[in-house]
């Protein structure tokens, strides 16, 4: 019995299940109809079989759960399109109730009892094209109601589609005008973007030439690093700073940066309408007028390197996005068209940096101002543009930043002359001439023998100008980095160069420095001897220079450095400078000549002022034995046969009028002294009396009037062998009459002696003489 209920209740959850529920009824029922329990067993069957399909129905779930959290996943990226069906669904019923209450209310409801299930199966038809209104701009503009025309709402909407059209091209333009304003506004941090990650990837470099070199291109990926982004209704992804340092790089490109819907949703739309030249043409002409605005630097842009950057970001943010919308629309922008641009924009951003490099004076500056145009130029022909005047223009600022590298180093080099002090380097101590040779090639066996503490020849700015010579090549040096030009070509430059620094600019420094009034002999002869030094030491910076460009020196068409030329000219001027400094104090002393020229009789001692001048040239002389021989001897001689014309000039001065035989005495003994402090040899080197040689004139014309031996003078005038051979008659004959006319003032009585008579007979004889033989040579 207990198998027969068993089997009964199974076979009514078998007919329960399934049966249609309207005949569940009377299966029920059976179950009352048995025995008394017999529900409360069925009960608890049923509960039995409903956990076993709990169970089932939970297998299920878990199997398909994957493809349920998929299906919800698609249907989340739907939502937004379904609410703007929606919104457009409700929009057309608004529509069509407000046309279904113009028609008389009671054909109105008439029409609708009697239409119900008519509309209901014709709205069937309409469905699939308001779908595709809501999904496509497109399919709402070539929808066709031939299949539902009849109806008054199709009648309005095809009435109102023209309208739609021009409403649906309104809101598309709207948008592509916000688009342009916002992309106008934020092209810098396009722009940013690409010139950050062109800088960080130009190790890239070589792998793209070799890429290059296989037939490939390679077009930068640009990333932006620790960023997050999130789209902005104006097209533009805007950064949101997450702090998280350890973030992965995120590759971005143009269309991750910036959102061109817009874009091509206005396109789209001129197009199916048939008006795509119109849209184009507005496009270039709005694109053409922010290209110039972008192409427009600030006032102050040469003042900071920020400047400089803003600038270039704004630009590359453009031509960024143009080469993306060349490259992802179909003919919007054509290749011509962005070359033409782009040609335009180069000579515009040529002509802005020349004018503003011009302004600018700070080498540190220029400097970055030539990384930022590389940086520039390598990201902007990553995308495909050329630019090869702009390397061409960076010459030109390379010539700019050499002019502003001189500008410096002329304050260097004057600073390090100011500060100098003239004077032997004193060294003390082995570690202390390592330290100085360490900074300037000095090699000397003689020094090096001595004992310290020491002297080396040179002054403590040779060292320093070496130094700061070698500082202004790496200096250069640094500008032509990343140029993409060869060895040789680097080599070239850095000689150029420093060919100007020399010739020009310390050339400048050194000539200056010696015309300077506090420059004393001392100082002149310490810079002499330094000229030498640092002319010994141009050849260690063609070495210096071979090593850093590794370009051999033999290499035709390498340029040499001009520095010997530069220092021997600072060393003759400084030559001359002493020349003339000796003869200005040679004429100091002169002026302190106080000779008494109607003595009677010498004081039987050379003037004080002589004695000095020759103490002076003596130590000063002493000073020479650190120049060249050469050097040395000029000075003497050249000082030597100042002194001697100066006397000589004092004597014939047209302004004494009288000089007495005494007078001429009292001068005999100071030409003596001079002649003693030639034959002294001051200056070694001299052969024999060569550089008494320069009192000849003066004592021959003494020991004429001393001896008063005008017999042989006159008679021997002319003859190679004559006694006083370097008198010449006119200057006899002007002292001769400064004598005579003292003969007539001093001697009142002369008349009534007759040796004073025939005295003064014999000087008028020899003045006529004289006259006869100056006359004769001026004929």
């Amino acid at each position: 019995m207990a198998s027969d209920r068993i089997y009964a209740h199974e076979r009514i959850l078998q007919e329960i299940e399934s049966t249609d529920t309207a005949c569940v009824g009377p299966t029920l029922r059976s179950i009352y109809d048995d025995q008394p329990n017999a529900h409360k067993r069925f009960m608890e069957k049923l509960d039995a079989r409903i956990r076993n399909h709990d169970r089932e129905i939970e297998k299920m779930c878990n199997f398909h759960h994957q493809g349920f959290v998929d299906a919800i996943t698609e249907l989340l990226k739907v939502r937004a399109d379904a609410e703007k069906l929606m919104g457009q669904v409700t929009d057309t019923n608004r529509r069509l109730q407000d046309a279904g209450r113009e028609t008389e209310e009671v054909i109105r409801c008439r029409v609708q009892q009697r239409n119900m299930a008519t509309t209901v199966e014709k709205l069937q038809l309409c469905i699939p094209g308001t779908n595709a209104a809501s999904a496509s701009v497109r399919k709402i503009l070539l929808f066709s109601f031939e299949q539902c025309y009849p109806y008054r709402f199709c009648q309005i909407m095809a009435e109102n589609l023209p309208r739609l059209r021009e409403e649906i091209k309104d809101i598309s333009m709207s948008d592509l005008k916000d688009f342009l304003e916002s992309i106008r506004k934020h092209s810098d941090k396009v722009g940013e973007t690409a010139m950050r990650q062109a800088q960080q990837h130009r190790t890239f470099n070589s792998a793209v030439a070799k890429q290059a070199s296989m037939g490939h291109y390679i077009k930068p990926v640009y990333s932006l690093n620790e960023r997050t982004h999130a789209h902005t209704p104006n097209g533009l992804l805007m950064d949101d700073d997450t702090g998280d340092d350890e973030a992965d790089e995120e590759i971005l490109t143009a269309q991750d940066l910036v959102d061109f819907s817009p874009v091509y949703r206005c396109l789209h739309i001129y197009t199916v309408l048939g008006d795509r030249e119109t849209f184009e043409n507005y496009y270039r002409k709005q694109r053409k007028k922010q290209a110039r605005l972008v192409l427009q630097p600030q006032a102050n842009m040469h003042e900071t390197v920020e400047g400089y950057r803003r600038y270039f970001n704004q630009i590359v943010g453009f031509f960024v996005v143009e080469d993306h919308i060349l490259h992802a629309t179909q003919g919007l922008v054509t290749r011509a068209y962005t070359d033409e641009l782009w040609n335009m924009a180069l000579s515009k951003i040529i002509a802005v940096l020349r004018t503003h490099s011009s302004y600018c004076d700070d080498p540190d500056l220029v400097l970055e101002l030539k990384n930022l145009i590389v940086i520039f130029a390598d990201t902007l022909q990553g995308f495909g543009f050329p630019v090869n005047r702009l390397f061409d223009l960076l010459f030109e600022v390379r010539d700019q930043y050499n002019e502003t590298l001189l500008k410096k180093w002329a304050l260097v080099f004057r600073e390090i002359f100011e500060l100098d002090n003239y004077s032997p380097i004193p060294v003390e101590t082995e570690e202390e001439y390592k330290l100085v040779v360490s900074r300037f090639p000095f090699h000397d066996a003689e020094i090096e023998k001595q004992d310290f503490p020491k002297k080396l020849p040179m002054s403590q700015s040779v060292p320093q100008i070496y130094t700061q010579v070698k500082e202004f090549i790496y200096a250069s040096l640094k500008f032509s980095e990343s140029l993409h030009r060869s060895s040789t070509e680097i080599d070239d430059m850095l000689r150029k160069s420093t060919n100007l620094l020399l010739t020009r600019t310390l050339s400048s420094c050194l000539q200056n420095l010696i015309k300077k009034p506090h420059i004393g002999l001392t100082e002149l002869v310490q810079i002499i001897i330094n000229t030498t030094h640092l002319e010994q030491a141009c050849r260690y910076l063609e070495e210096f220079i071979t090593n850093i460009t590794n370009v051999s020196p033999e290499t035709v068409h390498t340029t040499r450095l001009y520095g010997l030329s530069t220092f021997k000219d600072a060393r003759h001027a400084a030559e001359g400078e002493i020349y003339t400094k000796l003869n200005q104090k040679i004429d100091e002393f002169i002026q302190l000549a106080d000779y008494e020229w109607g003595m009677a009789e010498s004081d039987g001692r050379a003037s004080g002022y002589l004695m000095d001048l020759i103490n002076f040239l003596r130590s000063t002389f002493q000073v020479f034995t650190h120049l060249p021989g050469k050097v040395a001897q000029t000075a003497c001689m050249s000082a030597c046969k100042h002194l001697s014309t100066s006397l000589m000039q004092m004597l014939l001065d047209t302004e004494l009028k009288q000089i007495s035989m005494g007078a001429i005495q009292q001068f005999n003994l100071d030409v003596i002294q001079c002649e003693l402090f030639a034959s002294s040899e001051p200056v070694p080197g001299f052969q024999g009396d060569t550089l008494q040689l320069a009192f000849i004139d003066l004592r021959q014309l003494l020991d004429l009037f001393m001896v008063w031996d005008w017999s042989t003078y006159l008679a021997d005038y002319g003859q190679p062998t004559s006694k006083y051979l370097r008198v010449n008659p006119a200057t006899a004959l002007a002292l001769l009459e400064k004598m005579k006319d003292t003969s007539k003032k001093n001697n009142i009585f002369s008349q009534f002696r007759k040796n004073d008579r025939d005295k003064q007979k014999l000087i008028e004889t020899v003045v006529k003489q004289l006259r006869s033989l100056v006359n004769g040579m001026s004929s």
